[in-house]
């Protein structure tokens, strides 16, 4: 049987600016790597998105970022290994107390952005993050890019890990996210986005940018909430997945 989970980034509105549709959303993914204020989201929309999470029952992870919400996340931000520790601390525990208040918990960890990015090759970086995990909650899973050090780095510190793929992004013959800087870096079509996701979870590859066939090892595939479409995007992956016997669900459920 192969089992896949599908999550997307949510509660990334302010005030009365919105993000995303994340009520959709919720009825489709498996796992929500929900914001923790510091590139979006408020205490109130956080809280919604985290009780309405529950009552879907999709698990709860941290969207943990660096301190930029002017950059909504985006900017990668040469800050100190003690500052990035202690603002992973900082997220983490604020997530998780609005998690208890809606009746859930939080059960992984995905770094933001630049941050994000900036891990999957800084080890400098990327064990600061690790270092804030550890220093809340051991049992939290880190999820990052497949492929990526960042994996190993965390495995070695003790972290459980899930490596992840993005449905709607393309990649480098080297395995990496193009840059979206670049032209054609992020997909729109839902049914090549489908077939793509078929094939990664059927055979862990993908078709890169120039055309070549790259191995990705994913356990978790995200489609990002704020991109045009997200939720048809979503919502297409999930029939081809249930049309071709593969199973949605979160990693931390099969755990």
């Amino acid at each position: 049987m192969t089992v896949m989970d599908l999550n997307s980034d949510l509660g990334e509105g302010y005030g009365a600016w919105r993000m995303g549709d994340d009520a959709s959303m919720l009825a489709v993914v498996s796992s929500a790597n929900i914001a923790c204020g510091f590139h979006a989201g408020d205490p109130a929309g956080i809280y919604r998105t985290v009780k309405a999470a529950a009552a879907n029952g999709v698990v709860v992870g941290a969207h943990v970022s660096y301190p930029d919400r002017v950059g909504f996340g985006r900017r990668d931000l040469d800050i100190t290994t003690e500052d990035l520790t202690a603002d992973v601390i900082y997220q983490i525990g604020a997530l998780k107390g609005i998690a208890a208040a809606a009746g859930t918990t939080v059960c992984y960890v995905k770094p933001h952005g630049a941050l994000y990015n900036r891990i999957a090759y800084d080890a400098g970086q990327g064990q600061a993050v690790i270092d804030g995990i550890l220093a809340v909650d051991r049992s939290l899973i880190l999820m990052g890019l497949a492929n990526a050090p960042i994996l190993d780095l965390a495995r070695r510190a003790g972290l459980a890990v899930v490596a992840e793929a993005f449905a709607d992004r393309a990649y480098t013959p080297k395995g990496e996210l193009v840059s979206r800087r670049e032209a054609g870096s992020v997909l729109h079509d839902e049914t090549v986005i489908a077939n793509r996701m078929v094939q990664l979870a059927r055979g862990g590859t993908l078709q890169a940018i120039d055309g070549s066939t790259i191995r990705v090892e994913a356990q978790s595939i995200c489609v990002h909430g704020d991109s045009p479409g997200a939720v048809a995007i979503a919502r297409a992956i999930r029939r081809r997945f249930e049309a071709e016997g593969i199973v949605i669900r979160s990693f931390a459920e099969a755990a």
